[in-house]
């Protein structure tokens, strides 16, 4: 897979974006309507002819050309129907679905329950000034089933999709030296009775145009489906949907899959020889990792590479997700333990997994805790045949080098960081076992593998934003009360980044003929030790009951509304197996794409 894959991206970023750029900068061309976005997938979008087109079909073989483009050679250019908008050409834009996508979407590991109002900043005030949002109490409170804000909060009603501190230190610089008009957001949901998350208001800020120190400069949007108004809300719904889009790739995908299992691969190799029962445990959580990362820096993360093209920080991407490293903690990958920071669970020794859910129907939450429980007991059993007292944790001389070099050289940012487990008991040693395997496996399926099916279509998940919103009097506005849908695919990522985001992520939303999913290992002799080998079958029958699980809550879309929405899209992301090619389901054992 990684030769092929290592091609593709070349071909993209070396070949077919320079003879891109060529082209759409001869004949510039604008999506001027949804139908013409979906001609992508339906019928094809002519290339221009001409000497740029032929330099890609002499640089790049056909069938490879093929594989990245969906072309017949003949310059049609034509890629697979997102699941998105397959059986609903427009319900993406309803409210509910934008609501869904938060629980069920590629991006579901963002959204917290909102626990004051209005909601803070935790940006310093002496450098950032008042960044307190604006949204009002009278903006929301006829929206909440006739509960006050302060009653809603009280019952675990009201939740943010916060991407205001985040962004906020770098609004100024992205809108003034890049292409890119963005704001940060503020997004309020309402649970409601059954089970659906409704938009409330989206908040968008910019810094003061006097300086930073004077805070933000916020509007507040809210709901509507009629004339301007409701145009206005599609808009802002939109501007929220850049920003998740990004931090997406940068945080949710990049750093907190790829990057920081890196350096567990390293020490493992480093200081566990192939014999030590860590390093069978964990080895095919590895595979392919360092393979793809370093495609990923050549090509993709680099400086002026497809990353930078195709999302709104731009030359800023890697930037931002290194400052946002500072604020990673390795307890808090465990599922349950994220799940409680952001609110939206609660400690419950009575529930199956030691938490319950505020959001019942949050399909995410819901399998991932499944898949969870599975890997731990699966670790507890294994660790726990090969090491039978914290006295055999400790006199591991292997394993706590191990340790030490994870810690103080592999995440040597933080290797004083009191958090970190001690690594002298076996509990230890089991948490710090099923968070690895959980980082590298389901928690990267989850945010890797609905890209294409979800953000395939961009106008769903636009990358970046090319204008501001626009102001009443402006041509903008006026344009909005007769052509609304022309405003809103020329304020979303232009016809360029849009087909060659779409190459990439279709690239890498794909399983390779040799993928091998959580629950196999290709070495049937990968250990002559019995109990653990009973014990991985067990695991592996675990696994598919949880898939059984999952395609009953499916087929039961009148109980479980945010399994499938308006949008009609079965979620499958935690499904641990999976068929070859673009299936918007699987859970590979490693990053391994």
């Amino acid at each position: 897979m990684s030769d092929f894959l290592t091609f593709a991206l070349k071909s993209i970023s070396q070949l077919l974006l320079p003879e891109f750029k060529a082209l759409f900068d001869s004949t510039p061309n604008e999506f001027d309507s949804f139908a013409d976005v979906l001609k992508i997938y339906e019928g094809g979008i002519k290339l221009p002819q001409g000497p740029s087109f032929k330099a890609i079909l002499d640089a790049i073989p056909l069938e490879i050309l093929r594989q990245l483009l969906s072309t017949d050679g003949e310059g049609l250019l034509k890629y697979p129907t997102p699941q998105v908008i397959q059986e609903d050409k427009s319900a993406w834009r309803t409210d509910e679905e934008f609501g869904r996508e938060m629980l069920a979407g590629v991006n579901p590991v963002i959204i917290s329950r909102l626990q004051e109002f209005p909601p803070k900043s935790k940006l310093d005030p002496k450098i950032y000034g008042n960044q307190t949002s604006t949204i009002t109490r009278e903006q929301i409170e006829d929206k909440l089933d006739g509960l006050t804000v302060d009653e809603a909060i009280k019952t675990n009603r009201l939740f943010i999709l916060n991407h205001h501190d985040i962004l906020m230190p770098y609004v100024r610089r992205i809108n003034t030296t890049t292409n890119t008009k963005m704001y940060a957001s503020r997004t309020l949901l309402f649970l409601q009775d059954d089970g659906t998350l409704k938009p409330l208001a989206i908040e968008l800020s910019l810094p003061h145009p006097d300086g930073d120190q004077f805070g933000a400069v916020s509007k507040v949007f809210t709901p509507s489906d009629q004339g301007v108004e409701g145009s206005i809300w599609q808009l802002a719904k939109a501007y929220a949907a850049v920003n998740d889009s990004g931090v997406h790739q940068l945080v949710s995908h990049w750093l907190n899959t790829h990057a920081v299992i890196e350096p567990f691969v390293i020490a493992t190799n480093r200081q566990l020889s192939v014999v030590h029962p860590i390093h069978k445990l964990l080895l095919p959580h590895f595979r392919e990792t360092m393979n793809i990362n370093a495609l990923a820096r050549q090509i993709l993360i680099n400086g002026g590479g497809l990353l930078e093209f195709t999302v709104f920080p731009a030359k800023y991407s890697m930037e931002l997700s290194s400052v946002i490293y500072k604020d990673w903690i390795f307890p808090e990958q465990a599922l349950p333990a994220d799940l409680i920071k952001r609110g939206v669970a609660v400690e419950d020794s009575s529930s199956p997994h030691g938490v319950r859910l505020l959001i019942q129907d949050y399909p995410y939450a819901v399998d991932g805790l499944e898949i969870w429980s599975a890997i731990k007991s699966w670790v507890t059993e294994y660790c726990n045949y090969y090491y039978k007292s914290d006295d055999a944790v400790q006199k591991d001389t292997e394993l706590q080098a191990w340790w030490k070099e994870l810690r103080e050289e592999g995440h040597g940012d933080k290797k004083d960081e009191p958090w970190w487990p001690k690594m002298q008991t076996v509990q230890e040693l089991i948490d710090s076992c099923t968070i690895t395997i959980w980082i590298a496996s389901a928690l990267h399926a989850a945010v890797n593998f609905g890209q294409y099916p979800y953000a395939g279509y961009l106008p769903n998940r636009p990358t970046l934003s090319r204008k501001f919103m626009p102001e009443p009097g402006s041509a903008e506005y006026e344009e909005l009360k007769t052509n609304p849908d022309n405003v809103f695919l020329k304020t979303i990522t232009p016809q360029l980044q849009t087909l060659v985001g779409i190459s990439l992520i279709e690239l890498l939303s794909r399983h390779s003929s040799d993928t091998l999913y959580l629950g196999q290992n290709d070495s049937p002799e990968w250990t002559k030790d019995q109990e653990p080998l009973s014990a991985f079958e067990r695991f592996g029958k675990k696994l598919s009951d949880i898939e059984d699980r999952i395609m009953q809550m499916n087929g039961d879309p009148e109980k479980w509304k945010n399994r499938s929405g308006p949008v009609k899209v079965p979620y499958t992301l935690l499904f641990p197996t999976s068929e070859e090619g673009l299936t918007g389901k699987g859970i590979p054992n490693s990053v391994s794409i």
